[in-house]
């Protein structure tokens, strides 16, 4: 680890420019983190609509990471410019007090989005015209009738799951995103009150925090009774799908490459390498090697040795945890995706002024604007998968209508990234000198 605490050189150019607010414009000194971050908006668009295609080809069926990694690692830089300026500059407890604001705004839109799903998907079910019986189909009856555990006999009525709702000891797999943020976000403070003694007593504390995370490598040392989780819902012993003990390394990854608490990595060839090779090389292993397996591309095979691997494996793979290799696997993506961006993101600025420089401006700009506005446009993306997913149970899942759905899904994000951009813009303030 470097020994400055201070924010990155490339942190400190972001930070002063207009994409670090996302209240106007865009930037040109360093497009990569909004860039990435919109790209992951998109895909967790396509990977939460059902019955969508799309979500067959997306970047996880290649790899063990997916646009999760992606999210909360783009989600640690973001938050190193965004809050850590703050300790930087008004100390301790004022940055804590921003990140506690923080937390509070992202835990009402958690409760927001539950709740205006959970009424779309009980309005669907009201006409009781609806092959799909769509609460159901988000594991939500506790909500509405209570639930009794089947292993555990314990009961628990409307009222007992409602708070667990608002104490998040009741998270439904699909809406357990912004809670593992929220845990995460909530660690940031003292990672930076450790930061002030030693950064390696900050890299001790998250290399044991994700140690204790990982409920397979625990059981396989007979230490599974230290796992350290939370609970996921009052009536049985399952626990937050995302694991922020786990998924707290990724983050802090991103927050310490941005903090400059560790040095941005060479350019070489020997490393450009080998991220090709761990990625490639994992393609096999992947999904896409799963399905080549079982349609036999690469010859005949008693049963299925990648599901076989995996099944051996998953502790190391797992999605829950975050398991090791997710880690290697994200690691090397991002280091080729570093590249190909180039310095200072220079590669994604259009040059010249030709129609396909142009149009290529215009993709970037747009996508970075996706990206500066993530909580808005993932909170609306996990409303509109399931309208997306709706329409199509409707009216067909034929190749072209669902390409269709896909396009209007992601122009509403856009839509909803430049809205939430311009309001934040405050467009109702008068102007400097503007009479009043």
């Amino acid at each position: 680890m470097a020994p400055s605490p201070s924010l990155s050189q490339a942190a400190t150019s972001f930070a002063a420019s207009p994409a670090a607010s996302g209240t106007s414009g865009a930037t040109t000194r360093d497009p990569r983190l909004d860039f990435y971050r919109g790209i992951a908006m998109i895909i967790i668009l396509f990977a939460h609509t059902p019955g969508n295609f799309f979500s067959s080809w997306i970047p996880a069926r290649w790899g063990f990471s997916d646009a999760t990694e992606i999210f909360v690692f783009c989600s640690g830089m973001a938050s190193a410019i965004a809050f850590g300026r703050t300790f930087d500059r008004a100390g301790w407890f004022l940055g804590t007090a921003r990140v506690g604001y923080r937390v509070w705004q992202v835990y009402w839109a958690h409760i927001c989005m539950f709740f205006t799903i959970a009424m779309m998907v009980a309005w669907w079910d009201s006409f009781g015209i609806f092959e799909t019986d769509y609460i159901n189909s988000l594991n939500l009856p506790p909500i509405f009738e209570g639930r009794t555990g089947s292993d555990s006999g314990i009961v628990t009525t409307t009222a007992d799951n409602l708070i667990g709702l608002f104490t998040l000891t009741y998270v439904p797999n699909y809406f357990d995103i912004l809670p593992m943020y929220m845990a995460i976000l909530v660690m940031m403070p003292l990672m930076m009150a450790l930061s002030r003694v030693n950064l390696w007593l900050v890299a001790a504390t998250i290399a044991v925090l994700w140690f204790f995370a990982q409920e397979g490598l625990l059981i396989w040392l007979g230490l599974g009774d230290l796992w350290l989780s939370l609970p996921a819902e009052p009536w049985s012993d399952r626990q937050w799908f995302f694991n922020p003990f786990g998924w707290q390394l990724i983050f802090f990854t991103g927050f310490a490459f941005m903090r400059g608490w560790i040095p941005a990595p060479p350019v070489k060839l020997a490393l450009i390498v080998l991220a090709a090779i761990i990625v490639v090389g994992i393609i096999p292993l992947s999904n896409i090697g799963v399905r080549a397996v079982s349609r036999e591309w690469f010859g005949a095979f008693e049963g299925n040795p990648v599901i076989d691997w995996r099944v051996a494996n998953k502790p190391f793979i797992d999605k829950s945890g975050f398991g090791i290799l997710r880690y290697v696997h994200f690691l090397a993506l991002a280091y080729l995706a570093w590249v190909a961006a180039g310095v200072g993101g220079h590669r994604l600025i259009a040059s010249g002024s030709s129609a396909v420089s142009n149009a290529w401006g215009q993709v970037v700009k747009i996508i970075m604007k996706i990206g500066q506005q993530s909580l808005a446009v993932f909170v609306f993306s996990m409303l509109f998968a399931r309208v997306a997913g709706f329409a199509m149970d409707q009216l067909g899942r034929d190749t072209a209508f669902v390409v269709l759905v896909n396009l209007v899904g992601v122009g509403a994000l856009v839509v909803v990234a430049y809205f939430v951009g311009w309001i934040k813009g405050t467009p109702w303030k008068l102007k400097t000198g503007a009479a009043a």
